[in-house]
């Protein structure tokens, strides 16, 4: 028999009918060999753009995704063909999408770089139904649907609007706008991620253009004062940010345990708990703390490595017991960290230029990730492709916007302007993602890490400007879908 405690004796186990099979599963998903073991087992192509957004259905028989070219694709991720392709309506980029929870995967929710966000419904054997809920000035950055309701969500932009829609009545209402606690006018910060808490819908937390996350709960007045500003009950800051008016957080994620990961851009990624709240602390908000006042404070855990500076990246989860930490980065690597103790077990080539996204599948051990690249990559255990040798194509013009761009620079000025560019040429709609020359690294040390990151990210800088011509000019020459739209 095996030495307990290896993988080896968890497949003896397995065979001799000691273990379950799920059980078992489970056990190799929260493993160092899991992580190990993944490559790229899918590249589903469709899209003319960038794709930002990709998400499971709840089964995870389907995977959405939503892009530049302003189209909703539903793919069967296992055969790697579209189910569905969808105009959206939508005159900007495809920012976010959902499915709604208990609609048999007919309801769908999207945001855009347009300013709105749209219902589709559809209804079988006849067209898809659009409802557009707001049109706003800025950009719609993200969604986030109510933990098993059919009817419910939220919404964050650029404008600091926080809004709440109900689909039984059409209805959407702006709860609040989201002040900056720096600066003591009624300056409004830009919010870039909204997010529930799974164990208890109650509880939402907001990100945005400033350092600190912030937890609401929905029960609570949100007038604060005679004012539309929300109340938070909570703030979370790592200490040494707090009152630097740093460059933000873009991307927010509970675990079941009610755990949060942030993403900061310009710095690492961290996981705050209950006990790392400012208020539970006693610290006050928006005063730069002195080294003696952190001294008994419990420190949030720190996952480093990743690059977060160039676009507006999500972070998640992975692993049944959420046993891992998964993000993109500007140098087009997917880093993976195990949660206790923040380890980094894995760096894998997910892109030419940048990885934004991240989803892992509801139950099997597979998960989907997107960026720049037109393509998205489904990555699994025993992959086809090992990320040792799934290369990428290489482009020769430099995008300006990137080559000028340097840890010095102030990405608030980039952020919006790089995602959001006007469209200023065509494209001829062919995949840019084919096979050409690419690397794997699987070091957890930090400083090989930073090495690498630093050279691919002196590639991506070289060529990008035909990325952006293609992708943008996806506006004017995309077929992006076959289904038919009816806009109410």
């Amino acid at each position: 028999m095996p030495a307990e405690g290896t993988r080896m004796a968890g497949l003896w186990e397995r065979e001799v009918g000691r273990l379950r099979p799920k059980r078992f599963a489970n056990a190799f998903m929260a493993s160092r060999d899991f992580v190990q073991s993944l490559g790229i087992q899918k590249r589903l192509r469709e899209h003319r753009g960038c794709v930002n957004t990709v998400s499971f259905n709840s089964s995870g028989s389907l995977l959405l995704s939503g892009s530049d070219d302003m189209t909703l694709v539903l793919w069967d991720w296992e055969a790697g063909t579209p189910a569905t392709s969808l105009h959206t309506g939508h005159e900007n980029n495809v920012l976010h999408a959902q499915f709604m929870p208990s609609s048999n995967d007919r309801s769908i929710i999207t945001a855009g770089a347009d300013g709105e966000v749209r219902h589709m419904q559809m209804r079988e054997g006849g067209p898809v139904v659009v409802d557009r809920f707001v049109e706003l000035e800025y950009p719609v950055h993200r969604l986030a649907v109510e933990p098993g309701s059919p009817h419910t969500f939220y919404s964050c932009g650029g404008d600091g609007s926080v809004w709440h829609f109900d689909l039984r009545g059409k209805e959407a209402t702006k709860l609040f706008s989201c002040p900056s606690i720096n600066d003591k006018t009624t300056k409004i910060i830009e919010l870039y991620a909204v997010a529930m808490d799974p164990r208890n819908p109650c509880y939402f937390a907001l990100s945005g253009s400033d350092e600190y996350v912030r937890l609401y709960d929905r029960r609570k007045s949100f007038v604060n004062g005679g004012s539309l500003f929300g109340t938070p009950v909570e703030h979370f800051c790592p200490p040494h940010l707090i009152g630097q008016n740093k460059d933000g957080i873009t991307g927010l994620a509970f675990s079941q345990a009610g755990e949060m990961l942030a993403s900061y851009s310009y710095d690492n990624i961290y996981l705050f708990e209950r006990e790392h709240g400012l208020h539970f602390n006693n610290f006050k908000v928006g005063e730069k703390l002195l080294m003696d006042e952190t001294m008994g404070a419990t420190l949030p855990q720190t996952f480093k490595g990743h690059q977060n500076m160039q676009t507006v990246k999500g972070v998640n989860f992975l692993g049944p017991n959420y046993d891992f930490v998964a993000s993109g980065s500007d140098c087009g690597y997917v880093f993976i960290w195990r949660k206790k103790g923040g380890e980094l077990i894995r760096v894998m080539k997910g892109d030419k230029r940048i990885v934004n996204c991240v989803e892992q599948h509801p139950s099997e051990s597979i998960f989907a990730s997107s960026g720049i690249d037109t393509s998205i990559k489904i990555w699994g255990a025993g992959g086809s492709e090992d990320p040792s040798v799934a290369n990428f194509d290489e482009v020769d013009d430099p995008d300006p916007y990137l080559f000028s761009m340097s840890s010095d620079s102030d990405s608030s000025v980039y952020m919006d302007d790089y995602i959001f560019a006007p469209v200023s040429g065509s494209s001829d709609g062919e995949d840019e993602d084919d096979d050409s020359s690419g690397e794997d690294t699987t070091s957890s040390d930090e400083e090989d890490t930073e090495e690498m990151a630093e050279g691919d990210e002196s590639e991506e800088e070289e060529d990008t400007e035909e990325m952006a011509d293609g992708d943008e000019g996806g506006e004017e020459d995309g077929k992006a879908g076959d289904g038919e739209m009816d806009d109410d």
